[in-house]
């Protein structure tokens, strides 16, 4: 008897009958909810266990046979998604918060349960649509023009080297040698992906130009402009300012107008970094903080950020969509077949991916689901929670304020302490350990600080004010500690 003589069976064929389907989605569908419905009640970090409790529990070899999936689902809640950090819990303010929503999960579920295949409109005219429509929707928002459009990725760190890449395609038009004369400005408070993804793509250190920031952390355009005509002098080409639209640190916004004007008069790309930030352009204030993005040559912004989706959801937009194209397109001799009309949108062409997953799902499905208006007022709201931290730490006088609430962050230290980096470590660390909240530390101007970013709305007002409340504590014991030693 051959192959060719046995019929399929169930497990071969991997697949679940289906009423064991159905038990298992539901089981993983109460699990979402129950998760999201008990967050409040959880601690914001659930244990952290190293690499060697880690390996004692998990590491085994690939089993032979099946085991029932209920029973692998069951492993999965205790071993795997009962440890690490909790980013959607409403009182997580550290690093940059990923807030999500079920919808946007369910969205999800059905792109990798349809196992849509999204790179070219023939494998699914609904699925190129759809990011058409969601890319027009991030980029009108923004401000850029109708001739502008987009292409989701990952996150920031590809949009930023994608963005890179294109505006190296534009200027050099495939020219490598020409390219090697190319410098790339970006401030010292940019994102390292800035840097990361410069290099990956084949830029040397010695064509970045690292530049200075003012007293509001914002980049110094006298000493980029000093820096570009250095750079000219020396026979290089100047051809592309990473500006950055919030950044991580403190969300300071760099001066956009004045970059894109030299831009303009430079001949070179203006990139705008609004990883995080970039969402706010949804609000009024948000505007007013973000004017002169509508500028920029090209956008990185992340959604699954402040517009509450998912990881992963990131995307790039251009102000000339066709310059994605042109930047990006390749096509095989085994894929002419997909060719189609030009109105027909193949996103493998406006992207570095060819096999992609279907993110824009979950964005339409949000907005969809909730409307515009309610996606304006979380951001409105988490903007204002902000700056009832930033209130409150001030009313209790025991803080001093580096960079006050802007666009959700808000950076500080002990008030009246000698040398604070150990201090501010140590709280980071006691917040950690009680788990009522968690923020994190960052570096401004060499020193160590305290900072909160609040992206989700579902944090209360009286959350801040226990937050702040416990900050003070942590304080007094961080003091004792350092006293001990």
């Amino acid at each position: 008897m051959t192959a060719l003589d046995n019929d399929v069976d169930t497990i071969a064929s991997l697949q679940l009958d289906p009423e064991a389907m159905r038990a298992l989605g539901y089981q993983v569908i109460d699990a979402i909810v129950a998760q999201a419905i008990s967050l409040p009640e959880q601690s914001t970090a659930q244990p952290t266990l190293d690499r060697a409790e880690m390996d004692r529990r998990m590491w085994k070899p690939a089993p032979s046979g099946p085991t029932d999936a209920l029973e692998v689902l069951g492993r999965v809640k205790s071993q795997i998604l009962a440890t690490g950090h909790r980013n959607s819990h409403p009182r997580y303010f550290a690093y940059v918060p990923n807030p999500s929503n079920f919808v946007g999960a369910m969205g999800d579920a059905l792109a990798a349960g349809f196992n849509v295949f999204s790179g070219m409109w023939m494998g699914s005219p609904g699925a190129a649509e759809t990011e058409l429509v969601v890319c027009d929707w991030l980029r009108s928002w923004c401000g850029l023009p109708e001739t502008g459009g987009g292409v989701l990725l990952s996150g920031s760190s590809m949009a930023n080297m994608s963005g890179l890449v294109a505006a190296r395609s534009a200027r050099f038009a495939g020219d490598m040698d020409a390219a090697r004369t190319g410098t790339i400005y970006y401030s010292d408070q940019a994102h390292s992906s800035v840097a990361k993804g410069a290099r990956i793509i084949g830029i040397g250190t010695d064509r970045m130009r690292k530049i200075s920031t003012d007293a509001n952390l914002r980049m110094s355009i006298d000493a980029l402009r000093e820096q570009i005509a250095a750079d000219r002098a020396a026979g290089l080409v100047p051809f592309c300012v990473i500006a950055a639209a919030g950044t991580t640190n403190t969300a300071a916004v760099d001066p956009l107008p004045e970059i894109a004007d030299i831009c303009r008069s430079e001949h070179m790309w203006m990139h705008v970094d609004g990883a995080f930030a970039a969402a706010a352009m949804l609000t009024e204030r948000g505007k007013k903080v973000l004017a002169g993005i509508e500028r920029a040559d090209s956008i990185a912004l992340d959604a699954h950020k402040w517009l509450f989706q998912p990881i992963e959801c990131g995307v790039l937009l251009v102000r000339d969509v066709q310059t994605l194209r042109t930047t990006f397109h390749d096509r095989a001799e085994y894929l002419r077949d997909a060719d189609t009309a030009a109105a027909e949108v193949n996103f493998c062409d406006l992207g570095p991916q060819l096999t992609r997953e279907f993110r824009a799902l979950k964005l339409w499905m949000s907005v969809q689901t909730f409307g515009l208006d309610a996606f304006r007022a979380a951001l409105d709201r988490t903007q204002d929670l902000a700056e009832l931290i930033e209130h409150c730490l001030r009313e209790s006088g025991r803080w001093q304020i580096l960079t006050p609430a802007s666009l959700g962050v808000v950076s500080f230290k002990p008030e009246g302490v000698g040398p604070t980096g150990d201090a501010c470590r140590s709280i980071a660390r006691l917040t950690l350990e009680d788990g009522y909240l968690a923020l994190s530390t960052t570096e401004i101007r060499g020193e160590t600080v305290l900072r909160m970013c609040v992206t989700n709305p579902r944090a209360t007002n009286d959350d801040i004010r226990e937050a702040v409340r416990r900050l003070g504590l942590y304080l007094d014991r961080s003091g004792s500690a350092s006293s001990a030693e």
